[in-house]
């Protein structure tokens, strides 16, 4: 008999400092979106995930609220999903090492993210960051999340936690855990480098220039894109039309994604018109999205310890749901229930 599990989505994001717009249009957006659809929502700050490489202890701790009040400020609701610091739930690490002891070595080696990573040394890289996926893997299947927002850099870690899944269950002849589907749609799931379209939008770019920072003010995010490269061709009607130019299929992506319009859409408005034309209008629709983001999360920053009630309310949720998985996935495995 098949088992089946209650819908419930899932997500997290390292607090690794400089949230960018494409975090915006391609996680935060969309998670408030996915609330009051029909499926649990549970989102956090994967603190744990970010200790992988050594983080700067006060740094880390901005960041995690920073991270806090990004999602505050783009609209997930508290008082709808529930919002928590991975590291206050300690359920994650716990489903981590059974998981340590399901997962084959292997698989781990070769995960993209640990080669780039780890680079050519990967001898001297943390025993956490080639154990990362498990991680990964335990922080979604101790809620039996049945999906996952990810972008197209994140599949391969959710086909990783789908292969420990189906392992477990099979090792254990079981269908205890779910085999989790991931969500990948919408316009500008991945927002390229306003300086280079063949690149991903990071933080980690040396030029600020590439980069809508959420932190960054109207003027900023209007000069931003008035500087964003591009070509001297006239827009097409339709995307076919811009195969061959990434940096204006990536403007005009963003625009969509802003407005809620398809690309065609958009393209269909400015046909013919070149980026004089296209520019000014996408930075009107980009501070008219980014600012009020950008007001909220400096109103939530000056308040940490209302932050800090709100990620530890939310933590005692997610405990209250991945408690009884963890103990269940142990008597499976044959331990003992403690009493």
């Amino acid at each position: 008999m098949t088992t089946s599990f209650a819908p419930r989505i899932f997500s997290g994001i390292q607090p690794s400092g400089g949230l960018t717009l494409g975090n915006y249009l391609g996680a935060l957006k969309r998670f408030a979106e996915y609330q009051g659809k029909g499926s649990e929502t549970i989102y956090c700050v994967v603190d744990l995930h970010a200790i992988t490489v050594w983080q700067d202890p006060e740094k880390l701790r901005h960041n995690t609220r920073e991270v806090a009040a990004a999602f505050l400020a783009s609209g997930v609701d508290p008082e709808v999903s529930i919002l928590f610091n991975q590291s206050q739930v300690a359920q994650h690490a716990e489903l981590a090492w059974l998981f340590n002891t399901v997962a084959r070595v292997g698989w781990m080696y070769r995960m993209t993210q640990f080669k780039d990573k780890a680079g050519k040394n990967s001898e001297n890289s943390s025993l956490g960051l080639l154990a990362y996926p498990s991680l990964m893997a335990a922080d979604i299947l101790a809620y039996h999340a049945t999906a996952v927002p990810v972008g197209e850099d994140q599949k391969q870690h959710l086909e990783l936690t789908r292969d420990i899944a189906t392992k477990f269950n099979h090792d254990y002849n079981t269908e205890f855990f779910p085999i989790t589907q991931p969500l990948i749609e919408g316009t500008a799931t991945r927002v390229m480098s306003l300086r280079d379209g063949s690149k991903k939008m990071s933080k980690s770019d040396p030029s600020d220039a590439a980069r809508i920072n959420l932190t960054d003010d109207a003027d900023a995010i209007a000069q931003k894109i008035r500087k964003a490269r591009t070509d001297a061709e006239p827009l097409p009607g339709t995307m076919d039309g811009l195969k061959d130019r990434p940096e204006a299929r990536n403007l005009v992506n963003i625009f969509a994604a802003l407005t809620g319009e398809t690309a065609d859409q958009v393209l269909a408005r400015f046909e013919g018109q070149g980026f004089g034309a296209f520019k000014p209008a996408l930075a009107e629709v980009a501070v008219e999205t980014m600012a009020p983001i950008t007001a909220k999360m400096t109103q939530f920053m000056a308040d940490p310890a209302e932050i800090d009630r709100i990620m530890g309310r939310g933590a005692d949720q997610a405990a209250a749901i991945a408690q009884p998985i963890v103990e269940r996935t142990k008597e499976i495995m044959g331990m003992i229930r403690s009493r």
